[in-house]
């Protein structure tokens, strides 16, 4: 009696012990725990990190992050599995770690939220986290320790221009940096300025955008450079750093006095090793082992001395740099309304975007047109270099002797620092009376000029069709034939497409009144491949009889059949949830039976009835909707 009531209490004892593991091994197994250190410093960076101890964890999504923080990267997530066995007996735990690296950016004390994540069915929340961020990151960017050899320390320094660090890393103003700088700090208004932005990194920077800003106190040019950047190796500061000279800009300062150039933020991507991921796991998810890290890299401004241009002439054309011209002209005998053509070139090197047109003085008798002007500079690291081309076309209109003079063109010198002028050559042209031209007072504004290149012409002369006073095309009889043909062509369109409308809804019908037959059809030929035991051919058949019969009867697209679209066309139709559940349940029982262990010939029965009570039901719903 006192063994029977001793083991009894024994068994209680195990019973209640195994109950209560049970529930902290549930409760364990359903915990979302947030980590973060209590308190960082303002530009250190830190891992913020969730834990749920279980794999079974669907649509994780992390409270509000602070504005007091900027997130580099995140979430990565990574899982891990452990296995155990004492006594016979194996016990296996797990995890999924999400993972975000942030960095602080202003003082004071700020609370992330709760995170979210659903887990083994149930929506699971992780406790609020809050952080103090107060003082500056003191993290060096210094080099090696004082106390290795020479050797070590060029050394380190190397692996340290080329290292990929681990993720949450600090990234410090010494690891990657931009230098700027300009070719000139003092110049002349008008005078170009090459701005380049160098990039210095010891960390592994893959990418890296950031724009110059619309600067109304300069004309800004980009100096295209390769897309594909190279590297080289420069020593800074006993460091060998990974440099590249990222942009450049040509500059052309509008206005005299200290021009501010401001600063541009880039943002810049960083590769980085994720150590928390298993080896085995980045493999087979495409190297995930490395994840990018955001970077924003201030570039500094510089300030610029413009001086002002010495009093300006009346005919200054506008020109600071080098500059030449010359003018040439396609002929000097023509006849009067012959066209002439005179070209002036620009060439040299400065703000040529900012040029003048040149004047030029044609004589008061001649037509004058606009120049075509045909821009052939290029952007250097110099300015603007090249020539722009003015076509000016002109048309005398009586005969004799004309002269052209020299067209003049001032522009300002950078190195001599004075306003100089440059000048073409004079033309004389004679022209000759030409045919039917007479002298000046024979001419009328309503003769026109026939060009060499054809763009103007004379305008038609000749006899003209007259109509009588009062009679009209609109109200005629041609009018009304026309509008007749319009609306006979328009009926006949309208007839045409309302026949393939109806031909189209009887192909619809005729589709949707077969469905019933064909999957009849189908289900009896399903019925004796079960009889004959062909289980392959038996579910393949049922399948297309399913399939084919929602098709047709909702008209559906081979390529537009799902369970989701089906589910949803039914519905519509007013199909009840219940007869869509049977009809997919059918699609599932069928799928898994094809696989099923067991008993084929009882597998084969369970699905045939089940797909044939679908289909009927759905028959029988639809048909009573329709009536």
């Amino acid at each position: 009696m006192c063994i029977e009531k001793h083991w009894g209490m024994r068994c209680v004892a195990f019973l209640i012990f195994s109950f209560s593991h049970f529930l902290i091994f549930q409760a364990w197994a359903q915990t979302l725990t947030g980590r973060a250190p209590s308190q960082v410093a303002v530009g250190e960076q830190f891992r913020l990190s969730y834990t749920i101890n279980t794999q079974d964890v669907r649509g994780f999504r992390a409270g509000r992050i602070p504005d007091g923080f900027e997130v580099l990267m995140g979430p990565s997530t990574s899982t891990q599995s452990s296995f155990q066995m004492v006594n016979g007996h194996t016990s296996s735990t797990s995890s999924v770690t999400y993972t975000y690296i942030l960095v602080a950016n202003k003082n004071g004390t700020f609370t992330i939220p709760a995170a979210h994540v659903t887990a083994d069915g149930k929506s699971i929340s992780s406790n609020a986290i809050q952080i103090r961020v107060t003082g500056q990151s003191q993290q060096s960017s210094g080099g090696a320790s004082g106390s290795q050899s020479g050797y070590s320390q060029r050394r380190q320094q190397q692996n340290d221009a080329e290292e990929v660090r681990p993720a949450g890393s600090a990234i410090t103003g010494g690891d990657l940096f931009i230098k700027v700088s300009a070719s000139k700090r003092r110049v002349i208004e008008q005078e170009p300025i090459l701005l380049t932005y160098k990039v210095y990194t010891l960390v592994g920077l893959t990418d890296l955008s950031g724009k110059m800003p619309d600067l109304k106190n300069f004309y800004t040019r980009e100096v295209p450079l390769p897309t594909q950047k190279s590297f080289s190796v420069e020593m800074l500061n006993g460091r060998p750093y990974k440099t590249v000279t990222w942009s450049q800009y040509v500059m052309f300062p509008q206005q005299s006095g200290k021009l501010e150039i401001p600063s541009i933020t880039f943002n810049g991507i960083v590769v980085q090793q994720n150590r928390n991921i298993d080896p085995f796991e980045a493999f087979f998810n495409g190297g995930s082992g490395y994840i990018e890290v955001k970077k924003q890299i201030k570039a500094p401004g510089i300030t610029i001395d413009v001086d002002p241009l010495p009093a300006r002439p009346a005919n200054f054309s506008g020109g600071v740099g080098s500059f030449n011209i010359s003018a040439q002209i396609d002929q000097t005998e023509v006849k009067a309304n012959d066209p002439v053509k005179l070209r002036v070139i620009v060439s040299g090197l400065g703000n040529m975007k900012l040029l003048k047109q040149p004047e030029v003085k044609f004589p008061k008798d001649f037509d004058k047109y606009d120049a075509k002007v045909t821009d052939k500079s290029k952007l250097t690291t110099n300015g603007l270099e090249g020539s722009i081309i003015y076509d000016f076309l002109a048309v005398p209109r009586h005969a004799g002797k004309f002269e052209i003079p020299p067209i003049e063109y001032v522009y300002y010198d950078i190195h001599e620092r004075k306003y100089k002028t440059v000048t073409t050559e004079g033309f004389t042209l004679n022209v000759a009376k030409g045919s039917g031209s007479g002298n000046v007072n024979a001419y009328t504004a309503q003769e026109d000029v026939q060009l060499l290149n054809s763009d103007i012409h004379y305008i038609h002369t000749g006899d003209t069709r007259q109509h009588a006073a009062g009679k009209f095309f609109f109200g005629s009889a041609e009018y009304w034939m026309i509008l007749s043909s319009f609306f006979a062509v328009f009926v006949a369109l309208l007839v045409i497409f309302r026949h393939r409308a109806i031909e189209n809804a009887n192909i619809v019908k005729q589709r949707a009144g077969r469905a019933n037959k064909v999957a009849v059809k189908r289900l009896k030929q399903a019925h004796k491949l079960m009889k004959a035991g062909q289980s392959g051919a038996f579910y393949d058949e049922v399948m297309r009889a399913l399939w084919g019969y929602v098709g047709d009867k909702l008209n559906m697209p081979v390529e537009q059949l799902s369970r989701e679209n089906i589910s949803q066309q039914l519905t519509s139709h007013q199909v009840s949830d219940e007869v869509v559940n049977q009809f997919i349940s059918a699609l599932d029982e069928c799928e898994f039976a094809r696989y099923a262990p067991g008993d084929a010939t009882g597998n084969m029965n369970k699905v045939y009835d089940t797909a044939l009570s679908a289909l009927t039901q759905i028959a029988s719903t639809m048909k009573k909707v329709k009536g």
